[in-house]
């Protein structure tokens, strides 16, 4: 019954559907980053035995040695085959070689099946001679003893091989026991598992629709990220152009921005140079008129009376002498200027090099919002196609014939249902009476197996190799009377339930080897799937006995395999065939609106790039002579003193010699004359020196700004012209090449969630792997683990066989054996 429930449950998924040729992959494009939320299902994939697995291996082991042979396929067919012929002649010879083939294939079973036989008639047989034997008191001890001299060893040999067969029989009832009580728990478990499967099954129905609407709200995600990048034309499409223009415009622009800094700073030091040098030439007349003055006033004290006088005139003619020192730099008023140059910089500076390199950066600041506004149109048509693809897929999901299959497959689940709830409770019952009859059976076994361990204890506890039959105690009589119960109770009883063995065995044996074991194989689906085999007139019996239509390849092995490995009901069932959903979301055709809108996306763009003003300002800079100046005849004034001594020290060495002269007029003129000095060099030579600094600073400023300026000039006019050619050469196809990038952007939006919707339906939506867990719960778990595995772990009853005939022999040699001997005699 669980077979045919498990193959109605795969067979109820695919009612009313259709089958075709199965994808070649089913693995999604790497760039998709939606994915449907994972479904988590109850029952477990696989089953584990526990530790009575063991005992199941052991089982599968002897059932190897006894039907090592591989899974007949062919002669399966074969027998199928035959079997729908009406009427089967068994004297053609196919059929005779198909007879052998099934005993050939079925020999070890057969041989098993025959000692099984052999034991079913020898055992009521040998149990009545016993039985008369006894009757006529002709079987038993004998009433004198005759000793030899291995009798010992014998009776020890006798009683180890009687322990030996006993607790083996005890293991195989112990195992009986352990099988017994599995198939009552399992059985129990059933329902349990039922209702796990049942509700997989109900999450498979109810999720289902829960999917389908989560890849319906992807749309809104899609649209959003597109209608984002629509809004963000500017930086996008905007972005991208600039980017692109960026690397052969930003440096010639900033170069002619350093160069409009550079003029400026030419200008500052040449208006600082200028104002230095006339402060220069006031500054040195008056430094000389003020030397020239103290000169005077020194030769007239000197023309003192004291002058004449030694030591003073010594004095005064060293005083004398160094009054020649006392003259300015006249090369300081004889500097050239510099106004030509500063007005040549000055008609330079009457065309606003900055301003225009600021519009140029300005215009292509701007180019992200020319594109947003050049385009404003197109972007809202293209928003109104991407609505109209929502409805579109809309349509697409509610013409699928999924949710029809779901709804009668719902039906079938709930009929199901009901039936197996409704037989349960027999099955349960049935159950009982089975465990019942299993208990009985092993408490049988187990009373016979007591009585031959208490036999054997009582016998080897009360014997007394000194007393005679007659004499013996009671401890061996009891022995000898629990043995011959034991073996009485084996020749009732063990003939009976060897025929529950063997058919058990039969039936169990041939169900593991040609249902479980191929199942697992998946060699019962390859019979199954044969052309024409379980129907003559159709060629896939699974997708005729469906729709009608077997030439159509549906296999119960690619359907069952699909489901295992948890694909969609789509793809395993092939619904391409009645529903092709290929056709409905035909990529090219839902973004053919798109591109088409797209195509239409003009922008046109004007790059500012300095113009005629600005080539001819720089060019009017290199040629003002800033890079031709003597600037050495300035820097070598500004390494010279502005007068012919220091006039500190010269003040100081004054003042020292006229306190060397005697007190007077003369010595205080000269002082005065020394403090006049010292008041020129503070008013008239630091303001001086203090110019000088200036000028030096203005000069090396001009030396740096005229270094090579005509060269970088030209190199900025060279690419100056660089970046015009290739804004006028090269701005359309940017634009172009921008524009598809941006359309390829928001066509594959759409594109990856077009091609996500049809490999989720295809593959992940109603992922019929609850089906095959179902059909694995009905074959695998219920039938082979819950009920065939126990079933076929047999009691080793022939070893009962072996225990009946272990001790029947206790007059050999003429051996009295105390236990075995009757208390009547």
């Amino acid at each position: 019954m669980a077979l045919v429930l498990g193959s109605l449950l795969l067979l109820g998924l695919c009612g009313n559907s259709f089958s075709g040729e199965q994808p070649s992959s089913t693995d999604a494009p790497k760039a998709w980053n939606y994915e449907l939320p994972a479904t988590n299902y109850e029952t477990q994939d696989s089953h584990t035995a526990g530790p009575i697995g063991i005992l199941f291996e052991l089982v599968h082991i002897f059932l190897y040695v006894v039907q090592p042979r591989d899974f007949p396929e062919d002669t399966l067919r074969k027998v199928i085959q035959k079997a729908r012929e009406s009427k089967i002649d068994y004297d053609k010879p196919e059929t005779l070689i198909l007879g052998l083939k099934i005993i050939y294939y079925e020999a070890g079973i057969i041989l098993c099946s025959v000692l099984g036989l052999l034991f079913i008639i020898l055992m009521p047989l040998v149990g009545y001679f016993f039985c008369m034997c006894r009757c006529c008191n002709k079987c038993g001890g004998e009433m004198h003893q005759r000793q030899k001299e291995n009798g010992l060893f014998l009776r020890k040999c006798f009683a180890i091989s009687l322990l030996v067969i006993c607790i083996i029989i005890s293991i195989g009832i112990f195992c009986g026991f352990v099988a017994n009580h599995q198939v009552r728990t399992r059985i129990k478990r059933s329902r349990k598992l039922a209702d796990s499967n049942f509700k997989d099954l109900r999450t498979l129905l109810n999720e289902t629709p829960e999917q389908i609407k989560y890849i319906l709200a992807q749309y809104n995600t899609t649209k959003d990220k597109a209608f984002s990048d629509l809004n963000s034309i500017n930086s996008v499409l905007g972005g991208g152009i600039l980017d692109r223009l960026r690397p052969n415009i930003i440096p010639v622009l900033d170069e002619i921005k350093s160069m409009a800094t550079a003029i400026k700073e030419t200008k500052e030091a040449l208006e600082t140079m200028n104002s230095t040098l006339k402060s220069l030439h006031q500054q040195s007349t008056q430094l000389s008129s003020s030397l020239t003055s103290v000169k005077t006033s020194l030769r007239a004290s000197l023309n003192d009376p004291l002058c004449s006088v030694r030591p003073s005139s010594e004095t005064c003619n060293s005083i004398r002498l160094s009054l020649s020192q006392l003259n300015s730099n006249p090369e300081l008023r004889q500097l050239p200027p510099v106004d030509a140059e500063l007005d040549k910089v000055n008609n330079v500076l009457r065309t606003d090099l900055d301003g225009l390199v600021q519009q140029g950066y300005q215009s292509l600041n701007d180019i992200p919002d020319r594109v947003q506004s050049q385009t404003k149109t197109v972007i809202a048509g293209i928003k109104k196609v991407l609505n109209s693809i929502g409805s579109d897929i809309d349509n697409v999901t509610q013409h699928l014939p999924i949710q029809d299959i779901l709804s009668e497959f719902s039906v079938y689940v709930n009929n199901t249902e009901s039936y197996i709830h409704r037989n349960l409770p027999t099955l349960e019952e049935y159950d009982s009476y089975w465990w019942l009859g299993g208990l009985v059976i092993c408490s049988l076994l187990t009373l016979i197996v007591i009585f031959y361990y208490l036999g054997l204890l009582c016998g080897v506890c009360g014997y007394d190799r000194h007393a005679t039959p007659t004499t013996r105690g009671c401890v061996s009589n009891t022995g000898g009377v629990f043995l011959m119960v034991g073996v009485g109770l084996s020749f009732l009883f063990c003939w009976i339930l060897m025929i529950i063995v063997v058919l058990t065995f039969v039936f169990g044996a041939n169900v593991e080897k040609l249902i479980c074991e191929p199942y697992t194989s998946k060699e019962l689906f390859r019979v199954l799937d044969t052309p024409y085999l379980l129907n003559e007139d159709w060629e896939y019996y699974l997708s005729g006995k469906l729709f009608n239509k077997s030439e159509m390849k549906l296999t119960f092995q690619q359907v069952y395999s699909d489901c295992k490995k948890n694909r969609g009901t789509y793809g395993t069932l092939h619904l391409e065939n009645s529903f092709d959903i290929s056709d409905y979301l035909n990529i090219n055709e839902h973004t053919a609106s798109i591109s088409s809108e797209l195509e239409s996306l003009k922008v046109n763009l004007n790059i500012f790039l300095l113009g005629a003003a600005g080539r001819k300002s720089l060019q009017d800079f290199a040629a003002c002579g800033i890079d031709r100046m003597s600037y050495d005849t300035y820097l070598a004034q500004t390494g010279k003193s502005p007068a012919g001594v220091n006039l500190l020290s010269f003040a100081y060495d004054l003042e020292a010699k006229a306190n060397s002269l005697p007190p007077g007029n003369l010595r205080n003129s000269l002082k005065r004359d020394a403090q006049t000095i010292k008041t020129i060099h503070q008013q008239r030579v630091l303001p001086i020196e203090q110019s000088l600094s200036t000028l030096y600073q203005s000069v090396k400023i001009l030396q740096r700004t005229g270094n090579g300026l005509l060269e970088r000039v030209n190199r900025i006019l060279a690419s100056l012209d660089f970046a015009q050619n290739f804004i006028t050469n090269n701005i359309s196809s940017v634009i172009i090449e921008e524009t598809k990038k941006y359309r390829k952007t928001i066509i594959g939006y759409f594109e990856h969630y077009l091609q996500w919707i049809e490999f989720s339906i295809r593959e992940k939506v109603a992922s019929c792997k609850p089906v095959a867990t179902a059909l694995d719960t009905a074959v695998d778990v219920f039938l082979c683990s819950y009920i065939i595995d126990p079933l076929v772990e047999t009691i080793p009853m022939k070893n009962m066989e072996n225990g009946n005939n272990g001790y029947h022999k206790d007059h050999l040699y003429g051996i009295h054996n105390p236990v075995m001997t009757s208390p009547s005699h």
